[in-house]
């Protein structure tokens, strides 16, 4: 399970309680690689459901694209990562998939300025805009990741796909890029000069761009969002097959599973907590 939220300087975790029916006979937390909080249960009854419930509250502040502030060295594109950075940031910056005739690749640098460099904050805003705007959101609950190739031909896919084209693009750029997985926040209300956002009621995705000078930025294209205005981090990996929130095995007959519902909703007080239950 990947339920419990990354504690960070904008996003402090104040409460976690999981309840699981029936109770497991054992429950482990440990810290992957990447430093996402992991819990593994096992059971030793029979039954004929089994039930996770993850309530928790975050102290969210919001990280708005203003507070991108980016060396000096890093705000016209292209630029190099220093080369103390670049041993940790090597496999981020990999290509995960291939790119047969270069259609990701040549997709994202239609984005540069073909007169001169161009702004690094523009380039990225541009694209997770264009996603937004552009492609069509359909939810879709099958396993797996829609190759970005194919997002690119259809213009459609759901929150997963849109983020794994936008990491596939800025890789072919030479950036480093994660994927991140969590929850997010539908305000009642859009915020002025934000669109409808699409991805709640259940597990959300989007990437993160290392920027020197700022670190690990939040990009949002399923909702145009940059920064991490309503967005609750839960993992961050460099393969999106590594943050499945749910995963296991089980014993019985194949006609005995009759099928598996999510619901996430996620709610926000005054003072900026957030509360999620799933």
């Amino acid at each position: 399970m990947m339920f419990r939220p990354r504690d960070s300087h904008d996003q402090r975790l104040l409460s976690h309680k999981l309840v699981i029916s029936p109770s497991p006979s054992a429950l482990h937390w440990s810290l992957d690689v990447f430093g996402n909080s992991v819990s593994r249960a096992q059971f030793s009854v029979r039954n004929d459901t089994l039930v996770f419930d993850s309530l928790l509250e975050v102290d969210h502040q919001e990280a708005a694209p203003m507070s991108v502030l980016l060396a000096d060295h890093a705000r016209m594109f292209p630029f190099a990562y220093d080369t103390d950075e670049m041993p940790d940031l090597a496999r981020s910056i990999e290509r995960q998939l291939p790119d047969p005739g270069h259609v990701v690749a040549r997709w994202a640098h239609a984005f540069l300025n073909e007169n001169g460099p161009t702004q690094t904050i523009e380039l990225l805003t541009r694209m997770t805009k264009t996603i937004c705007r552009r492609f069509t959101y359909r939810a879709r609950h099958e396993p797996g990741i829609q190759d970005p190739r194919t997002t690119l031909r259809l213009e459609t896919g759901t929150c997963r796909d849109f983020a794994m084209l936008m990491m596939e693009a800025v890789r072919a750029l030479g950036l480093a890029a994660r994927f991140v997985s969590g929850y997010l926040h539908v305000p009642a209300r859009a915020h002025p000069g934000e669109a409808e956002r699409h991805g709640g009621g259940n597990t959300h995705a989007w990437l993160q761009v290392y920027l020197p000078g700022s670190g690990w930025v939040d990009f949002d294209p399923t909702n145009g969002i940059i920064g991490t205005r309503g967005l609750v981090r839960v993992a961050v990996v460099r393969d999106p097959a590594m943050a499945v929130p749910l995963s296991g095995s089980w014993t019985g007959a194949a006609a005995d599973c009759v099928g598996m519902a999510v619901t996430v909703r996620v709610t926000e007080d005054a003072a900026s907590s957030i509360q999620v239950a799933s």
